[in-house]
Formats: structure tokens, C-alpha cells, sequence
């Protein structure tokens, strides 16, 4: 298995400025629209904050990461900086390029680029910056997270089918075994369902086919007559909490630094169906007292909140465009539920000893603003928050602004200098991509898969 030298401590904020020695930027990258990707030795690689191409200082760039893709922008001209003048300029020589960032990575900046007139809008995946110098792809990102549980190199394609036979056949009545088998293994090769064939970390639980939300950018479902598709379909079925505790008490019992998350995006929202959540923590707890209980989720109801930690939930990640309670609106389009709502969901969390995280879609230009830069010192401030897990947003840059109506994204900070700004003065808020096992929330810089 994979694995990279990672310092010994968290390793944010103490980021490796000029760890990859670039003395320049790299090359700007365009594709020529049949598959093939070229450098241009004219203009460096820009980079995008909220509408705005910026250059990109050279200590932010790191090598494309192991499970890190590029692809082309179709109806979209890169913009680079030229080498010669230092002036920003399109590429007219193909479409723009972007990097989509493996799991466990942030990024920093978006790529910069002209949209044409009748572009088509693009899919739900990060689109960062992308260079080319010295034989080598680069992107402006960090590795946000040590832990490797969904490291590309870390899957066997040959164990996890053995571990999908295995598992169906002793399973064969579990209408959540079989989802999990042949809707997000085989059909979508989602890492959490693939690591649970595997016997390994977390076990995903999708439980809700509806939600009480309207997300713009919602990943399992979207009306027809939108300019996107959902990259997956919805669970159709409301499972039992036998079914739950069938297949999640093994696991618990079996797997190293083993969670049950609730909450996945092949679903709705999982606290609609919290009394059949509470009911399994109930009776999972009475056959085990091993790993952690996680709900993924947009804490609309606080009241379900209680009855769980009441129950022997352990952790919570909510999922947040913005701090702000007008930037979330627009996006979440909630359902007989406030921004306040989430706020307290947190707060009943650390009140009854759990922890804490937020699932924060990182949009430079928009995450890294000082407005929202103030509104999330406020939220950690009022919620005892212990974790940020920093997510690149999956969703085209230029859609989503004219989506908010947002012309003006206001002064920015950058996200690098954002996020050392938020640990200066949160040292005890971790940082990183997935939700922690309960071994790690007691020993974050060393319980962790590895």
C-alpha cells in the first residue's frame, strides 16, 4: 500500500513552502479536444479566484498527486501569463485544462479560464489549476489529511470482488449489502463502499431516498430540465434497523479503526429517518461497544440530533457551502429548516461530549473571503467545532456564481493564508478530509489509517 512521507505532527498549517524547488510557475495546459494535453511554452498556468485569474505564488505548487486526473474544459480558453510581458492572455491554441484532486487534497486556486459563448455546463467535479514544468503535472493544493483509507493505490480490484461475493452470500437477504454490492461498488467504484468489501475502516449506511433540501449542486439528484446530471442515483428504499445491524455490528466487531457513517451521496438526508437510525445505534450497541457511529448530514433537525447522541451517536459532519447563513441558503435551498438549526445541531453535539466536524466546500474566491472568513471564526466561536475536513467544491465555477447571483465575491485571502489564519487562532480545531475513528479523536496526529 502506498504510502508517503508524511511529517510526523499535523501537517497544517506548517505548509512545505518551496518543498517542490519550482524556481518558475509552470506551463499553461490546453487540450486540442480529441484527447491529447500540450504544455504552452508561452504562458504560464494562472489561476482562478472567485471571477478573477490570478498568478499563483510558486510554493503553493505540488505535484499532481496518485489518483489526481486532468481533463479538458470544452467551449473554454485557458488564461495564462505571458512569459515574455507578464501580461494575462488567453490560449487560443485548444480548450482549458483542469486538474480533478484525489481524495485527502485541497485546493488553492481554480483554473483560470474564458468561457464561449454556448459552452456546455460542466459536471459535478473540482476543477483546479493545473501546470506543467520539468516532465511533471502540477496543481496548486495540499495534502490536507494523512490518513490514506482512500488512497488509488490502496484498492485491489480482485479483493474487493472476492469481498463483495463473500459478503452477498453472507448476506443474501440484506437489501443494503446488495445497494452497497452492486449500486456503489461495482456500478460507481465508490472508496467508503469498496473499503467495506475490504473489511477495512469506514462502512458507509445510506438509509434516506428523500431529503429536505434543494441542493444546487446535489450529487444524487437533479430536476431533468437542468444543464447537469447527478454523477449517481438515489437509494430507493427505506432499510430496516435489522438490516443496519446485520451487516454493520460484524464490521465494528472485525475492522481496524472501524466507524459506521450514516449519510452518503447515494442519498437524501439521513435524519429523516433518524428514528430507524436511533433504533440501530440501540441495538448495535448492545452487541458491541467497538468504533464509532458518524451521521454525514445537514443537521436540519436538531431535536434528531439529541435522540441520537442520546442513543450512542458518536460523531456529526455537516456539510456547508458557507458559514454565512445567506450564501448557505441560496445554495441548500432548505425545507422547513434555518441555517440557525445547523448551528445548534453542532452545539448539541459538544454538549453531549461528541465530535464535531464540518464537511466545508472549499471555493476559492468565495470560501476564502473575509466575510466568510469572519463567519467561520463565529461558527467555531459558538460551536466548539473539532474538526474542519476542507473539501474542494465538485461544481462549475461559473454556474454556481450565476446560480448564488453572485457578481462580486469581495476582498479575498487567499484559502493557503485562510487556513493558517484559522489554526493561529483554533489550534485545537483539526484539520483534515475524513471523519476520524474513535481512536484518532483521542490521538489525532497518530490513530489513523495508515
Amino acid at each position: 500500500m502506498h504510502t508517503a512521507p508524511y511529517p510526523e505532527q499535523n501537517p497544517l498549517p506548517a505548509f512545505p513552502a518551496g518543498s517542490q524547488g519550482l524556481q518558475q510557475s509552470p506551463y499553461l495546459l490546453y487540450s486540442d479536444g480529441e484527447g491529447n494535453i500540450f504544455e504552452d511554452l508561452t504562458l504560464y498556468t494562472a489561476g482562478r479566484s472567485g471571477w478573477d485569474a490570478l498568478p499563483i505564488p510558486e510554493e503553493d505548487w505540488i505535484e499532481l498527486p496518485d489518483g489526481g486526473n486532468l481533463y479538458e474544459l470544452p467551449g473554454r480558453r485557458g488564461i495564462g501569463i505571458d512569459v515574455e510581458t507578464g501580461e494575462m492572455r488567453l490560449c487560443e491554441k485548444g480548450w482549458a485544462v483542469a486538474a480533478f484532486l484525489p481524495p485527502a487534497h485541497t485546493g488553492f486556486y481554480l483554473a483560470a479560464y474564458e468561457t464561449l459563448e454556448d459552452a456546455p455546463t460542466l459536471p459535478l467535479f473540482c476543477y483546479t489549476a493545473a501546470g506543467w514544468l520539468g516532465e511533471k503535472f502540477y496543481v496548486p493544493a495540499v495534502r490536507i489529511e494523512r490518513d490514506i483509507r482512500q488512497e488509488c493505490s490502496g484498492y485491489d480490484d480482485e479483493k474487493i470482488m472476492e469481498g463483495v461475493e463473500r459478503l452477498t452470500h453472507a448476506y443474501p437477504n440484506n437489501r443494503l449489502v446488495t445497494h452497497l454490492a452492486e449500486n456503489c461498488t461495482i456500478r460507481y467504484n465508490c472508496p467508503a463502499a469498496r473499503n467495506y468489501f475490504l473489511g477495512r475502516w469506514e462502512c458507509p449506511v445510506p438509509t434516506s431516498p428523500a431529503c429536505n433540501a434543494n441542493c444546487i449542486g446535489c450529487i444524487s439528484f437533479q430536476p431533468e430540465e437542468e444543464s447537469i446530471v447527478s454523477p449517481q442515483d438515489r437509494l430507493q428504499f427505506r432499510p430496516t434497523a435489522e438490516e443496519i445491524v446485520e451487516f454493520t455490528v460484524p464490521h465494528l466487531e472485525t475492522a481496524p479503526y472501524p466507524i459506521v457513517s450514516y449519510g452518503q451521496g447515494c442519498e437524501g438526508e439521513p435524519l429523516l429517518m433518524w428514528e430507524t437510525i436511533k433504533e440501530a445505534i440501540i441495538e448495535t450497541r448492545k452487541h458491541t461497544q467497538k468504533g464509532s457511529i458518524n451521521i454525514n448530514t445537514n443537521g436540519s433537525k436538531p431535536e434528531a440530533v439529541e435522540e441520537l447522541m442520546k442513543a450512542g451517536l458518536n460523531s456529526i459532519r455537516v456539510s456547508l457551502n458557507a458559514a454565512r447563513a445567506d450564501i448557505y441558503t441560496k445554495y441548500y435551498q432548505p425545507n422547513n429548516y434555518s441555517f440557525e438549526d445547523i448551528v445548534e445541531s453542532l452545539r448539541i453535539v459538544r454538549r453531549y461530549g461528541g465530535w464535531a466536524s464540518i464537511n466545508y466546500f472549499v471555493f476559492p474566491g468565495m470560501t476564502d473571503s473575509v466575510a466568510e472568513y469572519e463567519a467561520l471564526r463565529e461558527l467555531i466561536l459558538t460551536t466548539g467545532l473539532n474538526m474542519i475536513q476542507w473539501r474542494s467544491f465538485n461544481i462549475d465555477p461559473d454556474w454556481y456564481l450565476g446560480k448564488m447571483n453572485i457578481g462580486d465575491t469581495g476582498e479575498c485571502l487567499g484559502i493557503k493564508q485562510m487556513m493558517e489564519l484559522i489554526h493561529e487562532e483554533f489550534p485545537d480545531v483539526k484539520f483534515g478530509y475524513f471523519n476520524p475513528p474513535a481512536e484518532r479523536m483521542k490521538n489525532y496526529d497518530e490513530a489513523f489509517a495508515h
